[in-house]
Order: structure tokens, then sequence, then C-alpha cells
């Protein structure tokens, strides 16, 4: 593994692996990609330093491997097709980030083995699934508060704080030191609205912008906890006082296109059959002008991981993938209409592992 020196402990007080590389810092002299070219040639997976961008003297491997091999060091010669799997052709552009391709520095074809990744990733095993679990119970705490504090001529900074802090002080009463986030952005139950109340609730991604709930209201709500590294999601669409007719309409076609979703969702079916599914139900209600998004999305180590529940998504449900269901529509000047329940994939359809009530008579903040 090759990190930054600054996460030169962190690696080895979190992983078991037996080898910890380090870079000084990005961009660093030697760049960090001359120090992985090292690093290549030192397991002997390429045979010699031809990037003259990086043309230095080696490095040797007492100064970039802090942690000492536990055996002797493997080698792990190259095949006559001198090609490497990657994830990723070099650095992905991210907080501005950039330097020399794997390609341009190895000299070698990459096979992009994402997908394999991914594949890898999308079954869990009992043991995540438990995890997943437990993140939706503490996720359904914090949206418990998240209604239960909701009222007129509150803003939604101090609802979603109160009924955060609260859910993460009784999970901790509740277990504790067992307790480990695995987040760098949160570290407890999260509940909160991120802008979609009254007619913001159209906008699927809005902002949170402090917003004061008043009467007549559509909010759509957001709920989680990251828990060991694992996340989970819970969304609901509720009303500020009783819905209009108008919006318990849209309400309860959102709420039929998800248990379309649901029952069209079993090992075997592909996740375009289950998006095509619920666009069918839009298409015969007429409501496309009102849908913009497909209909779920796999979640675990990441909030959002493929594959999706998604048109263009081929991919073949099997027992133990975990998704998001959360087909919405988006009215303008109305507002936003989505649930979303995290499910597991079972050997005869579904298990839900949210449970929060999902008619509107339960969703109804009192004015």
């Amino acid at each position: 593994m090759l990190v930054p020196r600054l996460e030169v402990e962190h690696a080895q007080a979190e992983t078991g692996i037996a080898r910890i590389a380090h870079y000084l810092e990005y961009p660093g002299d030697p760049h960090p990609m001359a120090i992985f070219q090292d690093l290549l040639m030192d397991m002997a997976l390429i045979k010699e330093n031809t990037n003259p961008k990086f043309l230095h003297a080696p490095t040797p491997a007492s100064e970039f491997v802090i942690k000492p091999h536990s055996t002797e060091p493997q080698s792990y010669p190259l095949s006559s097709s001198s090609q490497i799997g990657a994830d990723h052709d070099g650095y992905p552009w991210i907080f501005g980030y950039e330097g020399v391709s794997l390609s341009q520095l190895t000299g070698m074809t990459i096979q992009n083995i994402q997908g394999k990744l991914n594949q890898i990733q999308a079954v869990k095993s009992p043991a995540e699934i438990a995890l997943i679990k437990e993140s939706c119970k503490w996720g359904h705490l914090a949206h418990v508060l998240l209604q239960r504090y909701t009222a007129v001529n509150v803003t939604e900074t101090a609802v979603s704080l109160r009924a955060s802090q609260e859910a993460t002080l009784a999970m901790m009463d509740a277990i504790g030191p067992l307790y480990r986030a695995q987040s760098m952005w949160l570290s407890g139950p999260f509940a909160n609205y991120r802008g979609q109340i009254g007619r913001n609730a159209a906008i699927p991604h809005a902002l949170a912008n402090n917003i004061t709930f008043q009467p007549g209201d559509v909010l759509v709500t957001g709920a989680g906890c990251p828990l060991w590294g694992y996340n989970s999601e819970l969304e609901r669409t509720m009303f500020v006082g009783e819905p209009t007719p108008e919006q318990q309409r849209f309400f309860n076609h959102m709420k039929a296109a998800q248990e379309v979703a649901f029952a069209a969702m079993k090992p075997g079916v592909s996740c375009s059959a289950v998006d095509t599914a619920v666009r069918h139900y839009y298409e015969t209600h007429n409501l496309m002008p009102y849908w913009k998004h497909h209909t779920g999305h796999a979640i675990g180590l990441r909030y959002h991981e493929g594959p999706f529940l998604d048109s263009g998504d081929s991919t073949i449900l099997q027992e133990g993938m975990v998704f998001t269901v959360e087909p919405g529509l988006y009215v303008p000047q109305l507002g936003g209409f989505r649930h979303s329940d995290t499910v597991v994939v079972t050997a005869d359809g579904l298990e839900h592992l949210t449970y929060y009530p999902r008619d509107w008579q339960s969703l109804v903040i009192p004015v």
C-alpha cells in the first residue's frame, strides 16, 4: 500500500497489510508517482525507470517502506503480455490532484478492473448485512426525532441538529464503546432535510438553507448512520399539515411506484428490468414529466455504489445485494415526493432493512 506520510500510522493501525510505503506530500519532490514507480520496480512489476519526467535516483526500500516485512518481499513477475490491472489509469481527478497516468508510468497496457471490483463489492456477506441493519436502526431513531421536533416557525437547521445529536447520544448510551463510525464526515446517526422544503422539495438535490417550516410545506427527509464504515438510507416525504388532494395524489403515485420496484426485485432479474417497470408505471399514469432519476443504487461501504437500478444497467440481481429503492416525482411549485428504503435481495425476493411508516397519514406534522 502506498499512502502519504501523514497516513502511515493510520494505515498501520487500520489494515492488515504487511508493507506500507509512503510519499512525503503532494505534489512533492519526487512526485508521488515517482515513488510509486520505485515501489513497482522493487516488487519486480516493472523492470526500469523509463519515464523521463521521473528519472531520479531510485528510492531505497528502507526509506519508503515503514512497516517491515514479516517475510521476504514477494516478487510478482510480469506476464509476457505486459498488462497490469487497476481500477484507474493513474490519479482520478479529485481535490485538484493531477499526475502522470499509470500507463505512461509503466509503459504497460492497463486493464480496467473497476467493474470486477464492483461485482465483488456488490454482494454483501452476512456480517456486512448485519452492520447495515444496525445502521438502519439508528437512522430510524434519528428520523423519529426529526419528525417529532419539526414544527411551524422552526428552522431546518435547528431541527436537524437536535435530532441528530439526541440520536447520537442515545446510541452511545446503548452501545457505547462498540461504536465506530469509520467516516471522515459523520460520527453518529443523522437526519435532515437538505433544503427539500416547500417548493424546494421539487429539487432532488437541493441544498440546506436554514429554511423555516410553514403550513402546507412538502418535506423530503434523509436519515442514516455510518457504522463501521457501512451506510444505509432512509428518506420520507412528509407534510406540514394535512396534504391537499393534489399532494396526496402525487404521494400515492410515488408510493405505488416504489411498490412496483419492490415487487420486481428478486434474484435473476436485471437491474434494468426494475427501473423499466417503474418507468412503465409512470408512463401509464402520464407522470413522466415529473420523473427525474432512476429507481435506486447499491449501498454499503460507499453511500452510492454500483450496480444501479437503471434502465442502462444489465447487472443481474443476486442474493445479498443491498439497494436503496427511491423512485421520485418532482412537481414544480408543488413539491417533491420520494421515499427511500434500504433493502437486501434474498433467495425469494426482498428483506426491508428500513421500516419507517410509508403512509402519508403517519407523516403529517401537526399545525
